[in-house]
Order: structure tokens, then sequence, then C-alpha cells
């Protein structure tokens, strides 16, 4: 399940390809559970007019599908959550917001303590801004995540000089921006999707407006870089669990494997792409261990799950998870990864 089209759909492409990779893995062996692999691709943007709740409720009912991979905001997994209730695995793959404990629902992404709060701090201790603007899209992860962003901000002893939320799709952010720069700001979290914050990116660039601040985001990646333009891009960070500029072994080994399936003009590797890959592959693991416990209250209790992960994500349930936290800048059109934050378990 990713979205397709709207503000997100910019991710889309990645999402399908880095899949793919796992899928390729998987059939070349035993597939998953001793079964091949078929993906079948649903458009879960918040902007379709197609009816997914009954979509989703119609492929588990019928025995079409047996699982769910989801890269797709947190205000469509909480309405498909409800209509899922437990009866197929559903692992959500993106940085969400935390405190997921639904049934069956397996989030394997950072939450903003992992991510937000260390790249906060980091930042905080170099550039010394005396104050924060928070600018988002008006959901539930935005607004979580600012939250967080607020008491860390405090924490540090600087202050909040603007908030605001924004619905998906605005034309231009020229005011909003003004209004951040008139504030005072002197650093901006953006928690924008996809191509919204591509046109925040554009008209801050317009507007020269990274004289006066530095800019924070934990999901403008490599196909928003593209997007927005090199001009766009000064001072510009970003704190993930994966870039694709990342110097480890196995990062090599997956883009060399990324590259022979999809050739050298492959969709950009990203974070969010780069999660529908460790789902199918946490899938696997989570069948491999108990294709009928996996729904069970006590599987927190049966320890660390094993699965291929790029990340070296280690995953005991949706509250205790660990995996490397990077902060990059923004270089021309990439990022090039300037310190890893952390790793732990919550």
């Amino acid at each position: 399940m990713i979205p397709m089209c709207g503000s997100a759909g910019l991710w889309a492409p990645s999402c399908i390809a880095c899949a793919q990779v796992a899928v390729d893995e998987l059939n070349k062996g035993e597939g998953i559970a001793g079964r091949p692999i078929q993906l079948i691709m649903v458009d879960t943007a918040i902007e379709t007019n197609a009816p997914v709740e009954d979509l989703i409720n119609s492929l588990i009912e019928t025995g079409s599908i047996d699982a769910i991979v989801g890269m797709h905001i947190s205000a469509m997994r909480q309405r498909l959550s409800k209509v899922v209730q437990g009866r197929v695995p559903y692992i959500y793959t993106p940085l969400y917001e935390g405190g997921e404990h639904g049934k069956g629902i397996f989030t394997i992404g950072e939450t903003p303590s992992q991510q937000l709060g260390p790249a906060i701090e980091h930042l905080q201790s170099v550039y010394r801004p005396k104050k924060w603007a928070l600018i988002g899209n008006d959901y539930v992860w935005p607004r979580t995540s600012h939250a967080y962003a607020k008491s860390k901000v405090a924490a540090l002893g600087a202050s909040l000089s603007y908030e605001r939320y924004l619905p998906f799709g605005q034309a231009d952010f020229y005011q909003e921006i003004e209004d951040i720069v008139a504030a005072g700001s002197e650093a901006v979290l953006i928690s924008l999707v996809g191509q919204d914050a591509v046109q925040f990116n554009r008209n801050f660039g317009e507007l020269d407006a990274h004289t006066h601040m530095i800019r924070l985001s934990c999901a403008i990646e490599e196909n928003s870089l593209l997007a927005s333009g090199e001009k766009a891009l000064k001072r510009l960070f970003s704190s993930s669990s994966y870039f694709a500029a990342l110097s480890t072994e196995r990062n090599a080994a997956f883009k060399e494997k990324y590259h022979t399936l999809h050739g050298e003009r492959a969709p950009m590797l990203n974070a969010l792409g780069q999660s529908t890959y460790e789902g199918v592959q946490f899938l696997a693991g989570l069948l491999s261990r108990s294709t009928e416990g996996w729904n069970q209250p006590d599987f927190a209790a049966q320890g660390p799950l094993p699965y291929k992960s790029v990340r070296s994500s280690n995953f005991v349930s949706n509250d205790r998870k660990s995996l490397s936290i990077y902060l990059a800048r923004a270089d021309g059109m990439l990022f090039h990864v300037e310190k890893k934050l952390f790793k732990s378990i919550d």
C-alpha cells in the first residue's frame, strides 16, 4: 500500500522498485513461508478518490492477499487499521509519530525520540538557534512530532517563534515563509509531505530565507532534493535511518542488487522507498518465526525478530527497536552524511 498520487505520490516509484528487490531476493529462495510472493499495488494516497477501505476489506475477505506492507502517511494507517483488524499482518514501514499498538500492526520505522530529538540536540549545539519555527501538514504525524520538538527545544533553552499546520496540496508557501522570517526564526522544522515539502523548499530558496535560518526535516529525501533544485537547498538538514549515500557494506550490497535489477536509471534510492524493501523482508522474518502466532500478545516476549535489514535494524516491538540514525546535509542535489546520531533501543 503506497501513495501513487497527491503530495506523497513523489515516493511511489522508489517504493515499488525497492519492494521488487526484496521480492526478487526472496523468490530466488523459498519465498515467504515456502510460498512465492506476488505484489499487488494499492494506491493509499490521502487524496485518492478510490474507496480504499472497501478495497482492502474485499481483498482480505476473498483471500486475495495474505499480508500488507504499507508505506503511506499515518492518517491512512489509522483509517485502514480499523478495517484490517489483525486479520492479516500489517507491516508499516516509514518513520512515524509512535504509539501504534493495533493488533497485528508492526511499525518498523523510526519515531521522534530516535530521529528528531538527537538531530535537534546536534543542530542546537552547533548553530545555537534561539528561535525555532514549526510547519507541517495538518494530521497526526506533524502535530505529534512537533509536540515532542517543542519540549526538546524548550529543554535546550530555545523558544518557539512560529507554528502552523496546512492542508495537503498548497500552491505556494511565500506568506508562511515571510511570516517565519518576520518572527525572527533561526531554525525551522519542516514536517510537510512530499511535493508540499518540495514547494516549500523552492519558495524558501526564491526568498533567500536560508540567510536567516537553517532547515531540518525528517521526511525530505533524495527525490525531494532533485525536485527542489540546487538553489533551494542551502543549509538544509535531514535526519533519517537511511540515505543512499551511506558508506556501509550493507548499503553497498543493497545498491548493487537494486541497480542490477532496475538499471542505472532506476528511481532514486531514499529512506521511504528503501523502507518497503525492509517491510517485505520483515514480513518474511515474521512468518518464518510463526505463520500463526504473529498476532499474539506475547510476541515481544519472544525476543528480537531477525530479518534482513540494510539499516541493521533490531525489532522487539513497536515500542522497542533499534536502528542507526544519521544527520545529512544537502550538498548540491545529493545528501552528504555528516554524523551518526545514535543507535539504541527505546
